[in-house]
């Protein structure tokens, strides 16, 4: 028998491209051995999400049969399965989405995030978090201090997105850094970069609302991007607005112009972070980058970054609070993917204890 016993839920499920449907089921799962019972709180839209709901897949993954939405969440433990002893019920927590297997080459070596069986949720075939009640392990569960509110908790996903982003570039103490484009992501590494240390933080993006959340997330420079503009005029605006090179570039809208106003504004011997996903196919100046030394390098996800995102938040080095623009029930659901595709939020929550 369920610790709930057999309970109505409802959840957003994904049939197919542009097919998000709000469905009520049953819900009757235990905790099984390390798991716990967790009644959902606050779920964030993540670009990946609208990619999946736009597209019907990003890359190689693709949507085959439902699938629950959503893997950036928190919310209040209900129970607790056999052997765990970290967590008790009432504990609010954030949970980390991707549950590697613990054995390969990959996870061994810590490097999880790679690892080719890992159970990520809301990446086909596994159900996310847009729902009331999931199970989930307890290892990958972050107690939330209570000063950290359940929509904070569910920005600890993409503030880890930039903890591992600044990690592999090592952004550090007087690190000029690019930011191209200045969406969700992109204002969280920006947020991330500053607490690292970052002395020069210069955003771009084509729409100067988006500058002006950059300014109040802490870029001590903007760059309003003319649509006319080729790749190496906005690398030379860069350049002349903060009077230098910078050291590293993080990439965050995924299209290729930025990738290669990245390559062109960097300077020599530094790295350009591509952190947004676009086309699977790029044109991009290769050989500028070749022979200036300038490292292309790829993020997925993050590893062992969750603490790191929670200490942030949590002492108020950044303030995520402000990544807050708009809020749904579980109900308005697709109103509030619409909102999130908009472009006019810049973070969407889905409050799923609430449906209407």
């Amino acid at each position: 028998m369920s610790v709930l016993g057999s309970k109505k839920v409802s959840k957003a499920v994904l049939h197919g491209k542009k097919d998000l449907r709000l469905e009520d089921g049953e819900f009757s799962a235990e905790p099984g051995k390390g798991e716990v019972l967790i009644g959902v709180q606050s779920v964030g839209i993540c670009g990946s999400d609208l990619h999946f709901w736009t597209d019907g897949q990003i890359g190689d993954f693709i949507i085959s049969s439902p699938m629950v939405l959503g893997h950036e969440a928190s919310g209040v433990v209900i129970a607790i399965g056999e052997g765990v002893t970290d967590l008790q019920p009432g504990d609010r927590v954030a949970m980390e989405p991707g549950v590697p297997c613990h054995h390969c080459q990959y996870c061994k070596s810590g490097r999880y995030n790679h690892c080719p069986d890992v159970k990520f949720a809301s990446a086909p075939p596994y159900n996310g978090y847009l729902t009331n009640y999931v199970t989930h392990p307890a290892t990958f569960c972050f107690k939330l201090p209570d000063h950290v509110s359940f929509d904070e908790g569910a920005l600890l996903e993409p503030v880890s997105v930039a903890v591992h982003a600044c990690r592999r570039v090592s952004v550090g103490l007087g690190s000029k850094v690019l930011i191209t484009g200045a969406g969700p992501i992109g204002l969280v590494c920006l947020m991330v970069a500053k607490a690292c240390g970052a002395s020069v933080l210069i955003a771009t993006d084509l729409e100067s609302t988006r500058l002006e959340a950059a300014k109040s997330c802490g870029a001590t420079h903007t760059c309003l991007i003319d649509k006319t503009s080729t790749s190496r005029q906005v690398a030379e605006d860069v350049k002349r607005k903060i009077g230098a090179s910078p050291d590293i570039t993080i990439e965050c809208s995924g299209a290729a112009s930025a990738i290669s106003a990245g390559i062109y504004a960097t300077k020599s011997g530094g790295s350009v972070l591509m952190v947004g996903l676009g086309a699977p196919l790029a044109t991009l100046p290769i050989v500028d980058a070749s022979v200036r030394e300038v490292d292309l390098i790829g993020v997925f996800r993050y590893v062992n970054c969750f603490p790191a995102a929670l200490d942030l938040i949590a002492s108020g080095k950044i303030n995520t609070k402000a990544l807050l623009s708009h809020k749904y029930a579980l109900g308005e659901v697709l109103s509030a993917f619409e909102m999130a595709k908009s472009g006019k939020a810049v973070k969407v929550i889905v409050d799923c204890s609430s449906k209407e």
